[in-house]
């Protein structure tokens, strides 16, 4: 049997009662340690569920699965997963692979961003297609999301913000010559998401007249949303490139044209200054 696992976005608590009892009964329990993180690391997962873990970075999950697959016809094989197991594709498919070889699983669910993102007070029903932004580099600076984005705010709907995260990365010039050197982890943070969503608008203002958003459009900065010290700041584009949200995992929401006054009355309590008010205003 292989059991999905997940485990929210807090800490070791998180785990739901099935899902701690999957971890307990399983011959080999992996994490999946690229897609997204905890506020506590393996050793606290270990202790709280008194079983060794064994990480499973990017290389395995999508490369060497077919190893977790075979275990799993003999055992039961427990894999987990920060937030909700369908948070990311790689698990998808790993289901789609289970059943083609004939495995059991079983998927036990937990809150990821996808839910938990209406505690910024925005309306989970109001969200349309949600996007990821990637760090740019300097021959690499894709904005394919700005459509996605527009596309939403003219249905008056918002778009959550997934934030890249890289970890356990190899440089170029590393991944040429073939040696297992990896660069240090990085997660994207709030303003440099804020940075790149200007630098895109600065850029389309030559030749449109209609964007899809401005430099004073309401934003929603999240910083470790489920945790005990989560932040939640809401700030106009334009400010929100210096905000400090403190450390990772970081998200963003830009809200849709046509808020509700509940939604309103909520983004206030977030408010970073008095142009929010103004903002909401109008």
């Amino acid at each position: 049997m292989l059991y999905l696992v997940g485990l929210g976005l807090g800490d070791a608590k998180d785990i739901t009662l099935k899902g701690l009892e999957a971890v307990k009964t399983s011959k080999l329990v992996y994490l999946e340690a690229y897609t997204s993180i905890l506020t506590v690391g393996k050793e606290a997962l270990e202790k709280y569920y008194g079983r060794e873990i064994i990480l499973a970075d990017r290389d395995m999950v999508e490369t060497d699965s077919d190893r977790i697959l075979e275990e799993a016809l003999a055992e039961d094989v427990c894999f987990l997963v920060v937030g909700d197991p369908f948070g990311a594709t790689t698990h998808t498919d790993l289901v789609l692979r289970a059943r083609e070889k004939g495995i059991q699983y079983r998927v036990i669910h937990n809150a990821s961003i996808m839910n938990a993102v209406g505690c910024c007070g925005l309306q989970l029903y109001n969200f349309g297609e949600t996007v990821s932004i990637v760090f740019w580099t300097d021959s690499w600076r894709p904005d394919s999301f700005y459509d996605k984005i527009a596309a939403n705010r003219e249905r008056g709907m918002h778009t959550l913000c997934l934030l890249d995260i890289k970890v356990k990365e190899q440089s170029i010039e590393n991944l040429m010559r073939g040696k297992k050197i990896y660069e240090p982890p990085r997660y994207m943070t709030v303003n440099q998401a804020a940075e790149q969503l200007l630098e895109i608008i600065q850029n389309k203002a030559a030749t449109e007249s209609d964007l899809a958003y401005t430099e004073k459009t309401l934003l929603v900065g999240m910083a470790r949303i489920g945790a005990e010290d989560q932040n939640i700041i809401t700030a106009p584009l334009n400010q929100m490139i210096s905000v400090d949200l403190g450390g990772p995992l970081h998200s963003l929401v830009i809200p849709g044209n046509d808020l509700h006054p509940i939604e309103k009355d909520m983004l206030r309590q977030f408010s970073l200054n008095k142009d929010v008010e103004a903002l909401l205003q109008t």
